[in-house]
């Protein structure tokens, strides 16, 4: 079959990208082709389609979103600027449906949050009107964002967020996104939870590790505690900067991977000023910056993994660090204590604060990191049996067979 993924971006390290990216993987392990259309794109050429009026950041879609949400009345040049982009987006799609011969759409969050209300309209509209055989991949719903909310723009979640139609077929990454679809709308959607190649090792690593420190200006005994995350406040970044005020040991240097901006720069301020007050080595990364460290050589050097994160859609740094081996420690989010925490992971767990026993096991990891590879080992053959490319294999071939059709 000709698979065609469809969402608003395909590009760089956020969850739909990534978790695309392995999706497609499996599809062309089991013989399929895979295609992609968006309005930002980093696959190859030959088998995508971009409109640029179908990414989020465009300053069109931008000016648009800006008047959609939290009003109760929308000014009437809104709602033609609505109906001309899905038009025009619909094209688009049906142009790219002709140009591969797609068999199978596959949107990609496009019609779970409305970051691109129009997009998830003109997707909408092709699949009832064709028909179109289609199986959504649903990663976090506008009702998990404050921000997409009023009664304005409610006719048209309600039309398209998602749709509801005989040739679709909806997959979530988690327990409780299942469960809302069913209270919610009556529908029964496939489990599919994020996953990583846990049959293959990681890349290695192919600089010396002194070269890595000095790059991140660490000194031989630094230990590198990995924020492997953005910087934006549902990270719960502040009780990565507690712990290593507790810990109270000058090598300790906690490094972010990621730097701000997704979301304004108030949060990595508060953050500075935080760990200034802790007296807290705190370093951000950028990783589109030349001579920056590439995430997986930052997992290489990691002593540790935090990840304290509030509020997560899965957890995708909490499965690359199980990947790589390393400890963590980790936040009680509701998808972590729904569908990870009972497959039985040995990691240092938190439940919203920082205690005595926390500071305690991770000092116990960090000055006798040997002992923590039997739990590491054990972590690893937990992930492999439930967060794996064959999960996702299995699943996807339960959920094309709701279509009538064969992975």
């Amino acid at each position: 079959m000709k698979i065609g993924f469809v969402s608003t971006r395909f590009a760089g390290t956020d969850g739909v990208s990534l978790e695309s990216m392995k999706w497609a993987e499996v599809l062309q392990r089991a013989g399929h082709s895979c295609h992609w259309f968006s309005g930002l794109n980093d696959r190859p050429d030959e088998v995508a389609l971009v409109d640029p009026e179908a990414y989020f950041g465009h300053p069109r879609i931008e000016a648009l979103q800006n008047r959609l949400w939290n009003r109760d009345r929308l000014d009437p040049e809104v709602h033609d600027e609505v109906a001309a982009l899905r038009h025009s987006l619909g094209e688009s799609l049906a142009e790219f449906v002709s140009r591969f011969s797609i068999d199978v759409l596959v949107p990609e969050n496009a019609i779970t949050i409305p970051m691109h209300l129009p997009l998830g309209l003109a997707l909408a509209d092709f699949i009832r009107r064709h028909d179109f055989p289609t199986l959504a991949h649903h990663h976090d719903f506008h009702w998990e964002r404050d921000r997409f909310t009023g009664h304005a723009a409610r006719p048209w979640l309600d039309e398209a967020f998602p749709p509801r139609h005989p040739s679709l077929v909806h997959a979530v990454i988690h327990s409780g996104a299942a469960r809302a679809l069913r209270d919610r709308f009556g529908l029964d959607a496939g489990l599919v939870p994020n996953v990583m190649d846990f049959a293959t090792p990681p890349p290695p690593l192919l600089r010396s590790r002194e070269q890595i420190q000095a790059e991140l200006g660490l000194c031989a005994g630094d230990r590198l505690i990995l924020q492997p995350t953005r910087v934006v406040p549902r990270k719960g970044i502040e009780l990565a900067i507690e712990l290593v005020h507790r810990l109270g040991d000058r090598r300790n240097r906690l490094v972010v991977s990621h730097e701000a901006g997704d979301e304004g720069l108030a949060y990595r301020d508060q953050l500075i000023a935080l760990a200034g007050e802790k007296a807290v080595d705190l370093r951000f990364l950028d990783p589109k910056a030349e001579g920056s460290p590439r995430l997986d050589e930052l997992y290489h050097l990691a002593d540790l993994v935090t990840f304290p994160s509030l509020f997560e859609g899965f957890g995708n740094a909490l499965l690359e660090a199980v990947w790589f081996r390393k400890p963590v420690l980790v936040n009680r989010y509701s998808v972590f204590k729904s569908d990870i925490e009972p497959c039985g992971f040995e990691f240092v767990v938190i439940d919203g604060a920082i205690t005595g026993a926390t500071v305690e096991a991770v000092r116990g990891i960090l000055t006798n990191p040997l002992s923590t590879a039997p739990s590491l080992d054990r972590n690893h053959a937990l992930a492999s049996l439930h967060f794996s490319y064959e999960v996702v294999e299995t699943r996807l071939h339960e959920c094309l067979g709701r279509l009538g059709l064969s992975l």
